[in-house]
């Protein structure tokens, strides 16, 4: 299997090994539109089983610390647009091939818009993020498998800015962990 697992800037990187596994590291830049060019421009030269975003994200419901695996990405930008032809919600098959992946059971939606959210609002999903969209939306429209492996660094309206600094540290061993 070869897979390629992003990220979106150098202190979330995690470099990790899996059994059998060929695996490309990609910094895609943050936000929707830098991700999304440099995701489909990575597609466009290689071919690959999967895509795993790998990187931190915000909550409203669950605790600091906390990792979880998406398969369904709503985009917070578009999600109140109703529009015929919008596409704000995407899904992919929760089994990717990837054992850790697979058996791990907080399974979550991830929330994606072009702002670092600090204060608190009506969000659907588990964890609230600036990229998963945007590649879930490139690798559906490239017929290619995604998901994303989050971990929570920070309560939304509660210092997110602040505390997700000071937690990428941690991020980038629990998730190397998650890994192993």
């Amino acid at each position: 299997m070869k897979i390629l697992v992003t990220y979106a800037f150098d202190s979330e990187i995690i470099p990790f090994e899996l059994q059998g596994v060929d695996i490309t590291f990609l910094r895609t830049g943050m936000g929707k539109v830098l991700s999304a060019f440099n995701l489909t421009k990575a597609l466009c030269e290689d071919k690959y089983d999967l895509v795993v975003n790998v990187g931190t994200a915000g909550t409203l419901n669950h605790n600091v610390g906390d990792i979880f695996v998406c398969h369904r990405f709503v985009d917070r930008d578009l999600e109140k647009i109703v529009l015929p032809h919008v596409c704000s919600d995407i899904s992919f098959p929760e089994k990717v091939g990837i054992d850790v992946i697979d058996r791990y059971e907080k399974v979550g939606v991830s929330n994606t818009g072009d702002s670092f959210v600090t204060e608190v609002g009506n969000f659907t999903g588990d964890v609230i993020d600036m990229e998963a969209f945007a590649q879930a939306h490139v690798c559906k429209l490239m017929d290619v498998n995604f998901v994303a492996v989050k971990y929570i660094t920070d309560i939304i309206g509660q210092n997110s800015r602040e505390v997700w600094l000071d937690k990428l540290r941690d991020a980038r061993e629990a998730l190397k962990e998650f890994f192993a």
